[in-house]
């Protein structure tokens, strides 16, 4: 795999805001004060996350990871609606895990196949011109709303490798020598522990049918709690389909090879369960050494996988290795295919419905706090330099029973009212 493997990354997106609605009041010859005629601002740039099939890192996070989409255009006169901003695409390779936290809940989105799409981040809706606040006993209004801002997120992306084998075993096994003998891969090698520190992908090619060898870093004890690069590394087996399990017969580093195979298995168990049912070949590594000769009968016995299961191979002489090989390509030959097709699929994080008209009121400091997205999000569209926009909150809070519900609560004159950035005093007078 050509360049640097970067399977983690956390990016910063910023929808757009939306554009604000105009105010403008229609000028015409002999018509001293014509009616409204500002139009709606433009709605903000949405932010994508697509899944791209010629990527295969996430190394330009590490240059790049804060993403702004492009602001509505401002509503104009003559019912002018103001431009939509530019959507904002952000390319991953398949198999991109996007996490977000999101009102306090965390959510994850699976973008698996190549071309599915995730709406990430959301463009604010464009503010209302003047022309939708005319009544028959006010029929000049001043009044307009800003544009909505735009959702704005920390999203943590991980990269799950989509491989059909998983290459697993205790470090300097011979996973790298064995993937760099059987595709065109070429990891690095060295006869010391923890050579590989990243995952190295091969494709391996046997007449017209191939498949995808994820070269996964040797495992150690503790792993599935994340000792060493545990986590990191384990979240790459669980998306394959069959485990080549590489044991050391020799036990070059003073280890127990029987020890060191039921331990790797008892490590994908502890991560996840159905990894250690996930089909298994196992290969019995370095098979050219005196020492792996001495284990080789105790190992078949203790082990006791049937026929077809465990093969004996020297990835230093090739010996068995192409047996090896012919076996897992029959083997995934005989499953079902995984769905990895180009998928238009438009995802969205799963965040269930709620009415937008439910509010709550708790006491802040000195005041009152009032939540609710409904009037959330008319704050953030007022333009309280505009004379009329207090008197419209004024008729929105009675109308939706907040008043009502501030009374209620024992709200007092001159109380302090927050929603959402803004700070509300609280008075009875008429």
């Amino acid at each position: 795999m050509a360049g640097e493997f970067f399977d983690r990354a956390r990016i910063w997106v910023a929808a757009g805001t939306g554009g604000d609605g105009s105010a403008s009041l229609r000028r015409e010859a002999h018509v001293p004060r014509g009616g409204p005629d500002g139009g709606d601002g433009g709605r903000g740039g949405h932010i994508y996350i697509v899944a791209d099939k010629h990527l295969n890192t996430l190394l330009p996070f590490r240059e790049k990871n804060r993403f702004k989409a492009e602001r509505g255009g401002n509503g104009g006169g003559s019912r002018k609606h103001g431009r939509d901003g530019q959507d904002l695409f952000i390319r991953v390779p398949p198999g991109t895990v996007a996490h977000a936290t999101i009102d306090g809940e965390p959510y994850a989105v699976d973008l698996a196949a190549p071309g599915m799409r995730l709406l990430a981040a959301r463009g604010g809706k464009g503010g209302l011109g003047n022309v939708h606040f005319a009544t028959s006993t006010h029929q000049t209004p001043r009044i307009a709303e800003l544009g909505q801002p735009g959702d704005v997120f920390e999203i943590d992306l991980e990269l799950k490798l989509l491989a059909d084998v998983g290459l697993v075993g205790f470090p300097n096994a011979g996973k790298s020598t064995l993937l760099s003998i059987v595709s065109a891969a070429r990891p690095k090698i060295g006869a010391y522990p923890f050579t590989t520190l990243q995952p190295n992908l091969g494709v391996v090619a046997i007449g017209d049918f191939s498949f995808v060898v994820a070269d996964i870093p040797g495992l150690i004890e503790g792993a599935h709690r994340g000792v060493g690069l545990g986590f990191d590394f384990l979240r790459h087996v669980e998306r394959t389909r069959l485990l080549i399990h590489l044991v050391d017969a020799a036990g070059t580093d003073g280890r127990d090879p029987l020890a060191d195979y039921h331990q790797i298995n008892e490590e994908l168990r502890l991560y996840h369960p159905e990894l250690a049912e996930r089909p298994q070949v196992v290969a019995l590594n370095k098979a050219d050494l005196p020492e792996a000769q001495a284990n080789l009968d105790r190992l078949r016995a203790a082990i006791g996988r049937a026929p077809g299961e465990l093969f004996v191979i020297s990835g230093a002489t090739r010996q068995g290795v192409d047996e090896l090989i012919q076996a897992v390509a029959a083997r995934l030959a005989a499953m079902p295919a995984p769905n990895r097709a180009t998928s238009e699929e438009e995802l969205a994080w799963p965040v269930p419905e709620v009415d937008d008209r439910v509010f709550s009121i708790e006491p802040e400091g000195d005041g009152w706090r009032v939540r609710g997205k409904r009037i959330e999000r008319l704050i953030s569209m007022t333009n309280f330099a505009q004379p009329e926009a207090l008197m419209r909150i004024q008729r929105v809070l009675e109308a939706s029973g907040i008043s009502a519900a501030l009374l209620n609560a024992g709200i007092q004159e001159g109380d302090p009212v927050y929603i959402e950035k803004a700070e509300l005093i609280w008075s009875e007078q008429e």
